[in-house]
């Protein structure tokens, strides 16, 4: 029971925590996306992804290792955190050294290189803080940690909002990563007020290096194949290409960074605790994979159909060329939710050398069809649906590691959990495709979205109390009994 309470008690801070940081997200973005142009957004794209790919060196895997390792003194925490702070400090300043060439390697002009210059300040806050995030999430202070990161995001979407309507023109788009950064670094660090050592020993380096190694490999090569499709595409197409192509894949990892990313961020310190049982953390997971399975299969199908009327209500008609890219990458939706998962079981199960071959084999397919579709046809469009094709075969490959290597116990379980939320899938999409027709030429893209998602959540519910997945009828009257006794 307390595994079960904790995972519970962390996915419902971590839940209302993110979902309510989905409205104020989008509602930052809505705003922005009317006051900044595509070739703008592209800028800030470029310049994001080098951050995070430096952010990539800075963290060396040592936050899950704090984690997953038990036998860590107070010595070898301040050891490792001294070992962040000359990270953050040597990373700056080889990112001020080339921010002038990556500016100039893709026509960024002085915006960029000042951009680059800005988000400097990110990089460093977020390098420092990964040991105090590791401690509060070791101890499963989830409440804490989803409270804190709410109150930063309103806080710093409000102040982006409030610069750009003064007249602080792009640079108002680095002052949500930036003081976010800089927030929740002071806040962990209150909690965990470590002092650094001059020199890291050699002992608690090698403690958590026997383990952030390959965690750290495999985040080097997942940086590379998900963010190499806008490396390319920010040289080999416009920058306003690539502004619509970002505005599409981000809103597409809204449900993927608020849905799985509210239970991947809680399963690593609660599985962690069963790490010798691999039967016990096989049979703990699949419930787990079910529950996203049954989210992401149906919101694959409703963000298909509805596609056309959540960009333009969210973003305004100027984004219309982002449509069909949305709409292509939705499809992935699913695949990536319930993949995302994943890493955390890997983690665990202390076989971070496998997640590492994994991300290998990801990058790798993800490297092909990202270069298939920008070099061979040459569309965003292209781009998008030859990295649905990766998604899929990595989703394959990803869970056969895990279930016949990492747990050796066999797939066959996994499998049978995701059959009713797939026929699911294909009942939700034939209702939503016979109401897109009922609604053509509508026009009026709220009212649509609120059809669509009403038919939605009516046709998922009917097949969970329908094929017995779980008794919403029950549920409902136990509360409404409950209620009347109060």
């Amino acid at each position: 029971m307390g595994l079960k309470k904790d995972l519970e008690s962390g996915v419902l801070y971590t839940s209302l925590a993110k979902y309510a940081g989905v409205f104020i997200t989008l509602g930052v973005s809505a705003v922005l996306a009317r006051l900044f142009t595509p070739q703008q957004f592209g800028i800030i794209n470029i310049a994001t992804v080098f951050i995070a790919f430096f952010a990539v060196f800075s963290d060396l895997g040592l936050g899950p290792a704090v984690i997953q390792k038990r036998d860590l003194t107070e010595r070898d925490l301040r050891g490792v955190f001294s070992l962040t702070l000359w990270m953050a400090v040597m990373l700056s300043l080889i990112f001020i050294s080339v921010s002038g060439l990556i500016s100039r390697f893709y026509d960024g002009g002085e915006q960029l290189h000042k951009v680059l210059l800005i988000l400097t300040a990110n990089l460093f806050f977020n390098t420092l803080n990964m040991v105090p995030n590791a401690l509060l999430m070791k101890e499963k202070r989830f409440r804490f940690a989803a409270m804190r990161s709410l109150g930063v995001q309103l806080v710093c979407g409000a102040i982006a909002i409030v610069a750009a309507l003064s007249g602080m023109g792009i640079y108002a788009l680095t002052i949500n990563p930036v003081l976010s950064g800089i927030a929740i670094f002071i806040i962990n660090y209150s909690q965990h007020p470590l002092i650094p050592l001059l020199v890291p020993d050699r002992e608690t380096v090698g403690k958590v290096f026997s383990f952030s190694a390959f965690q750290f490999g495999f985040q080097l090569v997942n940086y590379f194949s998900r963010n190499l499709d806008k490396l390319l595409m920010g040289r080999y197409m416009t920058m306003t290409e690539l502004g619509f192509y970002d505005k599409s894949y981000r809103l597409m990892m809204l449900p993927l960074q608020n849905i799985s990313f509210v239970i991947t961020p809680v399963m690593h310190p609660v599985f962690a605790q069963i790490q010798d049982d691999r039967q016990y953390l096989s049979d703990a997971y699949i419930k787990v994979v079910k529950i996203l399975a049954y989210v992401g299969f149906p919101l694959t199908a409703a963000m298909f159909f509805m596609s056309e009327d959540l960009v333009l209500f969210v973003f305004g008609n100027q984004w219309g060329p982002s449509v069909p890219c949305f709409r292509i990458l939705s499809l992935s939706v699913a695949f990536q939710i319930i993949s995302s998962s994943s890493g955390a079981v890997f983690q665990a199960a202390n076989d971070t050398r496998r997640l590492f071959r994994c991300g290998v084999f990801t990058a790798v397919t993800m490297v092909l069809a990202i270069c298939m579709g920008i070099f061979v046809f040459g569309t965003t469009e292209m781009v998008a649906a030859c990295l649905c094709l990766a998604f899929a075969a990595n989703f394959i490959q990803g869970f056969s590691s895990l279930f016949c290597g990492s747990l050796k116990c066999g797939w066959g379980k996994f499998w049978k959990t995701l059959v009713r939320p797939f026929i699911l899938c294909l009942l939700l999409s034939a209702v939503l495709w016979g109401a897109s027709l009922l609604m053509t030429g509508i026009g009026n893209h709220l009212l649509a979205l609120v059809i669509y998602s009403c038919l939605s959540a009516a046709v998922s519910c009917a097949f969970v109390q329908l094929t017995g997945e779980y008794d919403i009828v029950n549920k409902i009257k136990t509360v409404l009994c409950h209620s009347k006794k109060q």
